[in-house]
């Protein structure tokens, strides 16, 4: 039995502060902040994973083959470059200026393009569809799913897939959860990260006009450790 409050959470504003670009599309087996790396380092390769455990888990496969993809929350951009190294037209919007600085210099050779953009924003004024949208522990995170899943289905092709992972909800703990940035001293600088049961996810992917989703935790390498949440939605 879904609860109303899990599945109905009010939605919450967008912030317009920057938050720190991160990422894990790189895929390294350390971790920072979130689960993610933020470290942008100019001698990474190109490379593709949806979880935070190198050579864990499935790989883009989960796209299917897709001549275009837009990547929400395009961090570093190893995952943008992996795919246009493979003759994908590749896409990513990121809202951190700077690292979209670095992504454009140091994958320039790749054909993957990045866009410094509020994700909400770039999805409501550009009117460009792909194959595939997808989000690793990136805007689909931070984003209210009930603002951010039907434009994403407006950017689809027909028969086009969302795939996004993020860690999975902490038991009891659903909905948005508030965070502050930067400490508990100064400024008061926050965002939110949207967290939901496995089912809740598929009801909000059908809601917004999915014709299919499907929506599990997949375990770590190791027992005990953190899995990761790993969404399909296909739409029709």
């Amino acid at each position: 039995m879904l609860e109303l409050s899990e599945a109905g959470a009010v939605p919450v504003p967008y912030l317009d502060e920057p938050r720190v670009a991160v990422d894990i599309a790189g895929q390294v087996t350390g971790v920072g902040h979130g689960g993610r790396r933020s470290a942008f380092k100019d001698d990474a390769e190109p490379s593709f994973c949806w979880t935070q455990y190198a050579g864990h888990g499935p790989g883009p496969e989960l796209l299917g083959n897709p001549r275009s993809v837009l990547e929400v929350g395009c961090g570093t951009g190893r995952a943008l470059a992996y795919l246009a190294q493979r003759g994908v037209a590749a896409r990513g919007v990121d809202l951190s200026p700077v690292m979209v600085g670095k992504t454009t210099t140091r994958w320039a050779g790749t054909g993957a393009e990045f866009v410094c953009s509020e994700v909400l924003e770039y999805l409501s004024e550009h009117e460009e569809v792909y194959d595939a949208v997808y989000s690793v522990f990136g805007a689909a995170w931070f984003t209210d799913p009930s603002r951010l899943f039907p434009l994403v289905r407006r950017r689809l092709e027909a028969g086009g897939v969302f795939v996004f992972s993020q860690p999975p909800a902490i038991p009891g703990a659903y909905g948005p959860q508030g965070m502050y940035k930067g400490g508990f001293a100064g400024k008061a600088m926050f965002t939110y990260r949207y967290s939901y049961r496995p089912a809740v996810w598929e009801r909000l992917l059908t809601r917004a006009g999915f014709a299919t989703a499907d929506a599990r935790v997949l375990d770590a390498p190791h027992p005990g450790h953190i899995g990761t949440l790993l969404v399909r939605a296909v739409a029709p």
